[in-house]
């Protein structure tokens, strides 16, 4: 959780604050989680993600984080014990793997809007593309890694 938000604020500091922030939202809104909308670990990291972007922005605009995604391995923590880093080691394989099999296209939306907290229009300005294209290149990857992380997907990967 510090990780990303370390990796889209690219500030120890400003991520661990914003790591404290998502743990007493989630133990203050515990109650409004849904289970059929996904997985704690989901909700949890959804939290972190928009509060670290919020952050971002706050601080005056977007700073472009650059760098492969391999990149956001060599990030510490400094908070999960053996057990729980190997969960985050899998999780992280899985996901990986499941990115490098989008579409060049696709993940690269994917990767400026989730790892450098740009928006649709943002992301259509840095690339030269329309805007409905940015758009569905996000959604049908993301739709590509739903299949490719679920069950199902983690198989075939």
């Amino acid at each position: 959780m510090s990780g990303l938000a370390e990796r889209i604020l690219g500030d120890p500091g400003a991520a661990e604050e914003v790591t404290i922030d998502v743990y007493l939202q989630v133990w203050r809104s515990a109650g409004s989680y849904d289970a059929g909308r996904g997985a704690p670990l989901a909700w949890i990291l959804t939290l972190t993600r928009s509060r670290a972007i919020d952050r971002l922005r706050a601080l005056g605009g977007h700073r472009r984080v650059t760098g492969p995604l391999e990149t956001a391995r060599a990030v510490p923590s400094g908070q999960a014990g053996p057990e729980e880093g190997s969960e985050d080691a899998q999780r992280r394989r899985i996901v990986q793997a499941a990115l490098a099999r989008l579409a060049p296209n696709q993940r690269q939306a994917i990767e400026l809007a989730f790892f450098s907290g740009l928006s649709h229009s943002e992301i259509a300005e840095e690339l030269g593309e329309p805007l409905g294209t940015v758009k569905t290149r996000v959604r049908l990857g993301m739709l590509r890694l739903r299949e490719l992380v679920g069950p199902a997907g983690r198989e075939a990967l």
